[in-house]
């Protein structure tokens, strides 16, 4: 019997064939902290007596989340993982000094590569199956476990097999796609499994868009997202100084799938997510209709922050103007995308449309800091999550949209069409 690309990864690190459902102990090739939920796993490496990480340069710290610090906590807090970090010299701990949202960091550091087995204190973790690698979050003490012993227990997921079918229409992108196979299966639909994302769509498919598949996996539940590498993604690494050597694996023929969901996306209007569940997707035409206002409008997070994403924004935004009553907050996800934004020229058309441009951070996105939501007020977003009180006050409602529907929507005050602008 065939095997999935997620059981060949775990086969190779383990040493012999595995299946799903099977319990097994296999070696990470990275672990991912942020300065919110490293800091616990600190204090579990601290207290099981260990002095030394087993391999320091598999493990790296992104301080993304309160960076800058927004208050004397999140300063105390961001301080365990900067001593930590000197005292180990840890070779990538990633500070104000080169920062950006981990999702987006690592792979434009080339520290994740396709073929490893990687986890996070992070449930968007699974961004990187992106990469063709396995990659998941986990809690804060499994990931001392993994610092401590350089491994952790799995049990491999059985998998769902996504096909996508077509040449995506205008305005469709990675987040349309995702939202709608959450749509179809719902938050729990794939529910500690594989989403095996397929199909002639993907050579449509850039790895900006890719990210956004991959990254939002976890809404439906799924242990992890991942795509096969092909000359996209060989493309997207060949500039990179890459951490480890690339290891291709690709599902047999006869894998088995639980299930196979098909999609035609040539069919797909952009999807918006309604409030309080990235499940809750209706088709653009339903939310124009519907004339829902926003008081704020966010692109950026390590879902649609990247530069593919501002670009979309900037060619919407130019020329024209922030409407009166909504706010703009524009969030890189990385320094290396801000620079780049400023040598197009995007940045001016962001803040000549009235729109703030930020450092990279996460914080809008999980309601930290720079861009709470105030009661009842709604927000359009290019984020992952929309639950109850997820930017702000429980109050307030958060509508989930690719960038350009976004941008269309903080000149109209309202939720809009691009192509009515």
């Amino acid at each position: 019997m065939g095997q999935t690309i997620t059981e060949k990864i775990f086969s190779a690190h383990v040493g012999h064939p595995v299946k799903a459902g099977e319990i097994i102990r296999s070696d990470i090739d990275m672990i991912i902290g942020n300065d919110i939920t490293t800091p616990i796993s600190i204090k579990a490496f601290e207290e099981s007596g260990v002095k030394e990480l087993v391999n320091p340069d598999g493990f790296s710290i992104v301080m993304d989340h309160f960076i800058p610090a927004k208050d004397i906590a999140s300063a105390n807090q961001a301080k365990i993982s900067r001593d930590f970090a000197y005292k180990h010299n840890l070779k990538y701990f990633f500070d104000e000094k080169d920062m950006g949202i981990e999702h987006a960091l690592l792979p434009e550091k080339g520290l994740v590569v396709p073929g490893d087995v990687i986890i996070g204190a992070d449930s968007h973790t699974c961004t990187h199956g992106a990469l063709g690698a396995f990659s998941t979050g986990m809690g804060s003490t499994d990931i001392s476990f993994g610092l401590i012993t350089g491994g952790n227990w799995f049990k491999v997921p059985e998998a769902i097999k996504v096909v996508f079918s077509g040449k995506p229409a205008d305005l469709i992108y990675g987040k349309d796609l995702i939202l709608e196979v959450i749509r179809q299966i719902g938050v729990d639909g794939a529910l500690y499994k594989t989403l095996e994302f397929t199909g002639d769509t993907l050579q449509y498919l850039g790895m900006d868009d890719r990210f956004s598949l991959c990254n939002m996996a976890i809404e439906a539940g799924a242990k992890n997202g991942i795509i096969a590498v092909d000359d996209i993604t060989r493309d997207f690494l060949k500039d990179k100084n890459l951490a480890r050597q690339p290891k291709e694996f690709y599902s047999d023929a006869d894998a088995t799938y639980v299930q196979t969901i098909e999609i035609d996306v040539t069919k797909l209007e952009p999807v918006i997510a309604y409030p309080h569940l990235p499940s809750n997707g209706k088709p653009l035409s339903q939310a124009v209709h519907d004339e829902i206002a926003v008081d704020q409008v966010f692109i950026g997070s390590c879902t649609n922050g990247r530069l593919e994403d501002l670009r979309i924004a900037a060619k919407i935004l130019k020329g024209k103007k922030v409407a009166q009553k909504t706010r703009l907050i524009i969030t890189p996800a990385t320094q290396k995308i801000s620079m780049q934004a400023q040598k197009e020229g995007l940045v001016d058309i962001f803040i000549e449309a009235g729109a703030v441009f930020s450092n990279p951070t996460c914080g809008a996105c999980l309601g930290g800091y720079m861009g709470i939501l105030g009661k009842d007020e709604v927000c359009i977003s290019t984020t992952n999550r929309n639950f109850i009180g997820r930017m702000g006050d429980r109050s307030s409602k958060i509508y989930l949209a690719n960038s350009a529907i976004a941008a269309a929507s903080a000149v109209s005050g309202k939720i809009t069409d691009p192509r009515s602008l």
